[in-house]
């Protein structure tokens, strides 16, 4: 067992984070308009949206909690210091965690499902979202049977990580912990390793500039060589024709 644990907490996050490391370099040089979604919502709406709502609202909660944790452990420990406050904490992402499941669900089931959708899936969709089910899954399973995982997520997870990033790995509480939470903390080392080969890429890149972008032109009948004129300037103003 001693071999199995140095490779999964001690070698597998250091190649996951090299993989990751030199995959998203590589593919953004290689391979840029590669860097998004790819998104299939022209194919199927219906579908999508309530698949895609569900996970992207569940997922962006779930991941800043981890980091919080990660972050600010004794902020953590401290607001989990009162009992309805550690309650709260933990139901709210037990829901969140539900929401990301079911958002999952939908969106597999609707690529497997959908034959438009289906012939644009490659092989790492499907492997990438079978890898989240059931890390999501493992989460809910973790989050129920071994309760207040916040607290002991700051306590024995954070230090853990610090110690792969301060090149230092101490596994000691790691390798006493049950075997559902290993496999939780196994599952989120592979989906890194594989995020540069798969569209979850694309949240590295979010398109920050629409926020300050003037407003889109869209011109209907107007000729076309004045349509693209690559001189035309924009505009800070809301166009009329909307």
């Amino acid at each position: 067992m001693t071999i199995l644990n140095n490779f999964f907490f001690i070698a597998l996050p250091y190649l996951s984070l090299i993989v990751f490391l030199i995959g998203t370099i590589y593919r953004y040089r290689a391979k840029k308009f590669t860097y998004s979604s790819l998104s299939s919502q022209f194919f199927e709406t219906r579908k999508l949206y309530w698949g895609s709502l569900p996970f992207h609202w569940g997922i962006v909660f779930l991941f800043f909690g981890h980091l919080i944790a990660f972050l600010f452990p004794g902020s953590v420990l401290l607001w989990n210091s009162q009992p309805v406050r550690l309650a709260i904490l933990e139901i709210t992402a037990f829901v969140f965690g539900i929401l990301t499941f079911i958002g999952l669900v939908n969106l597999f089931y609707r690529r497997i499902k959908e034959p438009r959708v289906r012939v644009v899936t490659s092989v790492m969709d499907i492997i990438l979202e079978i890898l989240l089910i059931a890390q999501v899954f493992l989460g809910l399973w973790v989050a129920y049977g071994f309760r207040w995982g916040s607290s002991w997520f700051a306590v024995v997870l954070t230090p853990y990580l610090n110690s792969i990033f301060t090149f230092n790995p101490k596994i000691d509480a790691i390798v006493m912990l049950p075997i559902i939470v290993q496999l939780h903390i196994i599952g989120a080392f592979l989906i890194v390793a594989i995020i540069p080969f798969t569209r979850l890429v694309h949240f590295l890149v979010f398109p920050l500039s629409y926020l300050w972008r003037p407003y889109q032109k869209v011109i209907w009948n107007w000729n076309r060589k004045k349509v693209r004129n690559p001189k035309s300037s924009w505009i800070i103003h809301r166009p009329t024709n909307n």
